[in-house]
């Protein structure tokens, strides 16, 4: 026996069963209201309120179809609207990447609304308004897409962050990220915008802190990384350097800054150089020779052994004889023959010193060996070896200038 068989055999029971209870008791069943009354029977009034809800159902789910319906049954339902608003966004997205702004603003802005993505209008358009330098357009559409999607907070911040370090609002681009970092602590890309902010803003100090993090998470090219650090460390050597006098009680701010380093970059030759004009600005010769020496025997250097020859050490011999070993491995070197000329020079040792000199000269001729040469020159009391040396210099200095024509003839004047 099938199953539908079954389904037929219960449904006339069933009314067949019901048919018998009203003819056994229709019941009664009154319903009155100001002046008006109704009466029937109980098994009516049911039917009636059955017949009531299938109307209702049938028109609710009427009202669904239509309201998801395409556009031949019902030209305005909502799935309509969306896929026009989605076609406008496209053209309004399409303005934008051929930058036409005040147009993509148009399109996008009209269509948010009913847009799947309302969230991306907003941010398209808060671009556009910023491309035209209308600002406050841009910082409202930037209201209206948090409003829209406030799940979106990241992404509207980010891209906030982005337009105000555009325009250059510094102080407000650092406040926003601010607020982003710490909302969203693990937020990569924050931290990447919050560098360069920092360093747009030389705020060395913030931008120290961000450097590990910044490692640890590979956020830049290693190049990029190396850059970074060089520039940071740089510039606060220099800013401690120019605190040469200390309170009492206070702590070397240059020494802590170079004790703080990362090791791998206190062997760094930029940055050992750095560290040591600074020593040496500071008056502190003696200790930027030690460190100036230790680098130099890790690997030579020229602008290290250029640095060399001008501080003082503790010991000038001593110093001296450290250069001169390496002149075993760097006999033309100019930079150290250089150097071995200027530490010659503070050992008073001038025979010594002018063979240093004119061996940096004849490898390399460079305007300071020049001048060091003029000066010894006179200082031995050759004066005409002084001017040919001085004339080599001016010529270094000016070596393009143009030939002076020959003198006319001078012709008697006839009275």
């Amino acid at each position: 026996m099938s199953k539908s068989y079954l389904a037929v055999l219960a449904v006339l029971l069933v009314a067949a069963l019901l048919g018998m209870a009203v003819a056994e008791d229709p019941g009664y069943l009154l319903i009155a209201w100001r002046n008006m009354s109704i009466e029937t029977s109980i098994w009516v009034g049911i039917a009636f309120l059955l017949a009531l809800w299938l109307v209702l159902s049938l028109l609710r789910a009427l009202i669904r179809l239509l309201n998801v319906s395409g556009r031949r049954i019902n030209p305005w339902s909502r799935h309509n609207r969306q896929r026009r608003a989605n076609q406008v966004t496209t053209r309004g997205l399409l303005e934008f990447a051929e930058g036409h702004w005040a147009e993509a603003i148009r399109l996008l802005k009209r269509s948010a609304p009913h847009a799947e993505q309302p969230l991306i209008n907003y941010l398209a358009a808060a671009r556009a308004a910023h491309e035209l330098e209308d600002y406050a357009q841009c910082d409202g559409l930037l209201r209206e897409a948090y409003e829209t999607t406030p799940q979106a907070d990241v992404a509207i911040a980010v891209t906030q962050a982005q337009l105000q370090i555009a325009r250059g609002q510094l102080e407000q681009a650092l406040a926003t990220l601010t607020r982003l970092r710490k909302d969203h602590p693990k937020h990569l890309y924050a931290l990447k915008l919050m560098g360069q902010l920092y360093a747009r803003l030389e705020d060395w100090s913030r931008l120290e802190e961000l450097l590990p993090e910044l490692r640890r998470h590979k956020l830049l090219k290693p190049g990029d990384q190396q850059s970074l650090e060089h520039e940071v460390y740089i510039a606060l050597l220099g800013e401690a350097g120019q605190r040469r006098h200390l309170e009492p009680g206070q702590s070397d701010a240059l020494t802590a800054v170079w004790e703080r380093m990362p090791k791998h970059l206190r062997h760094d030759p930029a940055l050992v150089e750095a560290y040591c004009v600074q020593l040496r600005h500071q008056g502190r010769s003696e200790e930027a020779e030690t460190a100036l020496r230790a680098a130099l025997r890790q690997g030579f250097n020229e602008r290290l052994i250029h640095l060399y020859g001008l501080v003082e050490g503790k010991d000038p011999a001593r110093q001296l004889a450290s250069a001169e070993h390496w002149l075993a491995d760097h006999p033309h070197n100019a930079s150290l023959l250089l150097a071995l000329g200027r530490l010659s020079l503070r050992n008073s040792l001038w025979g010594k010193a002018r063979e240093y000199l004119d061996a940096s000269f004849a490898s390399k001729r460079d305007i300071q060996t020049c001048a060091e040469l003029v000066r010894l020159l006179e200082h031995l009391g050759d004066q005409k070896g002084s001017q040919q040396m001085l004339r080599q210099g001016f010529d270094l200095m000016v070596h393009d200038l143009p030939d002076l024509p020959m003198p006319e003839a001078q012709v008697p004047v006839l009275r």
